[in-house]
């Protein structure tokens, strides 16, 4: 927990956590934020910082002990993923790599598949990245038009995907396809592509508006052949259910990188606002800017307390897919909120990119488009208000 929220405390926490925090804490401020500057200009983060969060111990963290990975629960990636961002580094994948690609091969892989991948991602010798999105489809994945399809023992995969995160950096993908387009959802399935295989090509690295060091990618397939052991799962047929199982998770990941940003944007326009002083008096001793801070804290420990909560279902297998959408689109409608609020207490300083509160702006606003739009997730929601 930050400085701002000195008398509340997670009630997930505990000392092995604390123990984790701290160490992870000291990582990341000594490998990774010497080197944010140059991979924010470069547009991707440095491929040895997989290798460094391997070695340790930082990778994969909730993946059982056999399959390399660290023995923990999702509440250990939790606080990988909150230091991370604490850390302002919002440009390395591991959330894409550890919170939702591990856990898809973990829970649907058969032993092979988990034993052929999980070692060497949870060492960082292999880098992975989910592929759903099309250029034509984005929240509709009912709709994708990238196929696989049987050809004696391997599939031919076709199609294009987009804002892939972790593009350019990794080593192996999951492709949302169709096994039988003629079934809409019940034809999608989850197929697993090496990106050394013929076929595969890696499309350019995409400009963005923020979270400028991510490598986000376009991917194309052309008859690009992989096994048929490569299926996620017992059968075809299983993505769309695959996909919508995971997804509570997802959301909670962005909400609670969402509750971080909120917390963090206080703490720095908080020592902004102390420091600089206009006709005469620090920003701070103006009303409104106390008015307006206290309205963020107060918001932000309203959401700090609500996905907290979320996360305690979660660990007990109860997190609701609708709850998890509340958490996603309050919790990111709120970090844009409160940023955007923390900016304008910034004054001009707030418009300059040398400013973190600048960077934190843009990087803000793509978390109510991905996982699901807020649109979206309000008609999830919606849908509950008239059942039985």
């Amino acid at each position: 927990m930050t400085a701002i929220f000195e008398n509340y405390e997670s009630p997930w926490l505990n000392d092995e956590l604390r123990m984790l925090q701290d160490a992870t804490r000291k990582f990341f401020a000594r490998e990774f934020v010497p080197h944010r500057e140059e991979w924010t200009q470069a547009g991707i983060v440095a491929r040895d910082t997989w290798d460094k969060a391997g070695r340790a111990g930082l990778l994969c963290a909730e993946i059982p002990t056999e399959y390399g990975g660290g023995g923990g629960t999702y509440l250990h990636e939790t606080v990988v993923a909150e230091e991370q961002l604490r850390a302002g580094l919002s440009g390395w994948g591991n959330q894409v790599h550890s919170q939702i690609v591990a856990p898809y091969l973990w829970r649907y892989g058969n032993e092979d598949q988990r034993q052929r991948w999980l070692p060497k991602m949870a060492s960082g010798e292999m880098v992975g990245a989910i592929a759903m999105t099309e250029p034509d489809t984005g929240s509709d994945l009912q709709n994708i038009r990238a196929t696989a399809l049987k050809d004696g023992d391997e599939y031919i995969v076709n199609g294009s995907k987009t804002y892939i995160s972790n593009g350019q950096h990794c080593d192996l993908v999951i492709v949302v396809v169709k096994t039988d387009p003629s079934l809409g959802a019940k034809g999608i399935s989850l197929i697993v592509v090496e990106t050394n295989n013929p076929g595969f090509k890696r499309g350019r690295n995409l400009t963005k508006l923020g979270q400028s060091a991510a490598d986000t990618s376009e991917m194309f397939f052309e008859d690009c052949r992989v096994p048929l052991d490569n299926l996620l799962g017992e059968a075809e047929g299983k993505g769309f259910i695959q996909l919508m199982n995971q997804l509570p998770q997802e959301r909670l990941n962005i909400a609670q990188a969402a509750v971080v940003e909120m917390e963090r944007a206080i703490e720095v326009t908080l020592e902004f606002v102390k420091q600089r002083k206009a006709f005469g008096k620090r920003i701070l001793d103006f009303q409104n800017t106390r008015f307006k801070l206290a309205e963020a804290k107060t918001e932000a420990l309203i959401a700090r307390t609500f996905v907290d909560q979320c996360l305690i279902k979660h660990i007990d297998g109860k997190l609701d897919a609708a709850t998890a959408s509340m958490a996603k689109y309050w919790c990111t409608q709120k970090q844009n909120e409160i940023v955007d609020e923390c900016l304008q207490l910034h004054g001009g300083a707030g418009y300059m990119d040398e400013y973190e509160i600048s960077r934190m702006y843009k990087d803000a606003r793509v978390q109510k488009i991905y996982g699901g739009t807020n649109e979206i997730m309000k008609e999830l929601i919606g849908r509950t208000l008239d059942a039985p």
